[in-house]
């Protein structure tokens, strides 16, 4: 038996000029090896957020993201123009917010809301929550705090 049929009798195309190309498979590999690199950079630090500054968000709740890996509250906020601008304050996971009494009605859509966050580092409508406080008295999360969500 030649080396290219015992190749393709054991299932390796590499040997044969029919299959892959030996710079074919180093593009597969690669390919592969960036693909799996993507879940990873899908799942962010905190180094977006500006940690330094804190600053205050006044609105009404859109939308609560009771989700992994990481809760978003959609707020509405009126900027110095009296335009509606919609903000993404982004939380710890559900599993460590539960831990600090949170539930998935912890924001209620259309209720109003006082937010403290950490905002992006490049100025977009989005940030890391610290604190809020809502119009009945009922506060969530630590001022005190260098945790981020």
């Amino acid at each position: 038996m030649t080396s290219s049929a015992a190749a393709t009798k054991w299932g390796c195309a590499l040997a044969s000029n029919n299959g892959l190309t030996r710079r074919s498979l180093l593009q597969l590999a690669g390919a592969v090896l960036a693909g799996s690199a993507l879940p990873a950079r899908a799942h962010h630090s905190f180094a977006v957020f500006d940690r330094s500054t804190r600053i205050t968000l006044e609105g009404v709740v859109r939308e609560f993201q009771w989700t992994n890996p990481h809760v978003f509250v959609q707020v509405m906020v009126r900027n110095d123009k009296g335009v509606d601008e919609e903000w993404s304050v982004e939380g710890a996971s559900p599993n460590m917010l539960m831990r600090q009494g949170w539930t998935r009605e912890s924001f209620v859509p259309g209720e109003k809301v006082t937010l403290t966050v950490n905002p992006l580092r490049d100025g977009g409508r989005g940030a890391n929550f610290v604190h809020a406080r809502f119009p009945d008295g009922r506060t969530l999360g630590n001022l005190n705090s260098t945790v981020p969500g």
